[in-house]
């Protein structure tokens, strides 16, 4: 029975999730699908690879993982159908592939769109379902559209390094208002060199050390801990850290005016320093 994540913008107001799911139903009625996330952010790419990045590490191998984020950025001409580490990855070619692995996939092939198709949701949806169709039933991946297609890349967003302090940004905001940081256990450590570190919130508020649990400090305290994906994690025990520091994801989106973005930005921005 093969299984398949299904991560989207597309939000739960109407039909289309369930119509989404009916193309994959469809080609094998038996498939068992699990829903990562629909509500991503529209436009937001750092968001959906952060989401996709840290579901993907716990899926067993040769899941399939379909991704219908920013389908029509640009004219969709073709669809990226990829094989990386046991998984395999379909999504449009928009760059988020290489966001969501942090670097190129091992093997990738193009599934080319006609001039002449409609191209809504629902009918790349049906394209996806029909490839992996063809992957359950044995058909080699290269055989699947083009093999080796040039594709768009982006990098995933990076925090800012200085000698004395590390700058990073707010990936995602959870239910519970908890702030995600795109900065690593791993770099963290390496960044402080066993030294004391603040972490400067807005309004004056800092932490200077980093907590196992949400219980480590009494309710209504501040407190950093790094989750169960490996990222910094800003969060107020039984508060809602979001809202009350003041703090906002980031988003790609730019306004009109520089002075409005700029603005923005430090709603968006997380700084360590290291002493």
């Amino acid at each position: 029975m093969p299984l398949l994540t299904l991560t989207s913008d597309i939000g739960h107001r109407d039909y289309l999730v369930a119509a989404v799911k009916a193309q994959f139903f469809r080609e094998n009625p038996e498939m068992s699908i699990v829903d990562i996330s629909h509500n991503v952010s529209p436009f937001n790419f750092p968001q959906t690879a952060y989401l996709c990045k840290s579901a993907i590490k716990n899926f067993p191998d040769f899941t399939y993982h379909v991704i219908l984020v920013s389908l029509f950025e640009r004219k969709p001409n073709q669809l990226l159908l990829a094989f990386h580490k046991n998984h395999y990855i379909l999504c449009a070619d928009n760059g988020l592939l290489t966001m969501i692995l942090e670097e190129k996939p091992e093997a990738v092939t193009g599934i080319p769109l006609n001039s002449n198709d409609i191209k809504d949701t629902i009918h790349i949806a049906a394209a996806m379902a029909n490839c992996i169709r063809q992957l359950v039933s044995g058909e080699p991946l290269q055989n699947i559209g083009s093999p080796d297609v040039e594709y768009i890349e982006k990098k995933h967003l990076q925090p800012l390094l200085g000698k004395d302090w590390i700058e990073g940004q707010i990936l995602f905001i959870d239910n519970f208002e908890n702030v995600i940081v795109n900065i690593t256990r791993e770099l963290f450590e390496e960044q402080r060199a066993g030294r004391k570190f603040r972490i400067d919130l807005r309004r004056g508020d800092s932490i200077d050390r980093i907590s196992e649990s949400y219980a480590d400090v009494p309710e209504g305290e501040r407190l950093a801990l790094f989750n169960s994906a490996g990222n910094l994690e800003i969060a107020i025990n039984k508060g809602n850290a979001a809202g009350l520091l003041g703090l906002k994801g980031f988003s790609e989106k730019t306004g009109p005016a520089a002075d409005v973005l700029q603005h923005q930005l430090a709603y968006q921005r997380i700084r360590i320093y290291f002493e």
